[in-house]
């Protein structure tokens, strides 16, 4: 389990480094652009820049603090933090009607969630 943790883990990092790197390099006029960004119309781009910062760092807390043996109980926190803004996504698109991003933030709630009780719970660092 030690092991799916960790693929997990891995591809929610590299998932997120990418889309919180699109937020932070990006326009708001250029994400809003993309279909799947629609949503950021609704959305300050200092909002914006944080939603992006906020994912990069989910993606940097979920393999370094481990990696490096550094604070590893930031790992299921970022995997907690990753919850929260998934959750905040799925409320937006239902706002908006968007149900297929809606399934994909569950899919990612899902997944982030196993991080989070795998990492406190069963299959900690400590």
């Amino acid at each position: 389990m030690n092991i799916v943790l960790w693929i997990v883990a891995a591809l929610l990092a590299v998932l997120f480094l990418g889309a919180g790197g699109a937020k932070l390099a990006q326009s708001k006029e250029k994400l809003a652009a993309s279909p799947k960004m629609a949503w950021t119309e609704d959305f300050s781009p200092g909002i914006i820049k944080m939603i992006g910062a906020l994912e990069v760092l989910a993606a940097i807390g979920l393999i370094l603090p481990a990696a490096l043996d550094i604070v590893p109980i930031l790992v299921p926190l970022a995997a907690l933090g990753l919850v929260a803004l998934m959750v905040g996504a799925a409320l937006t698109h239902a706002r908006r009607r968007e149900n297929q991003a809606i399934v994909m933030n569950l899919v990612l709630i899902v997944l982030a969630g196993v991080v989070t009780w795998g990492r406190f719970g069963p299959y900690s660092f400590g």
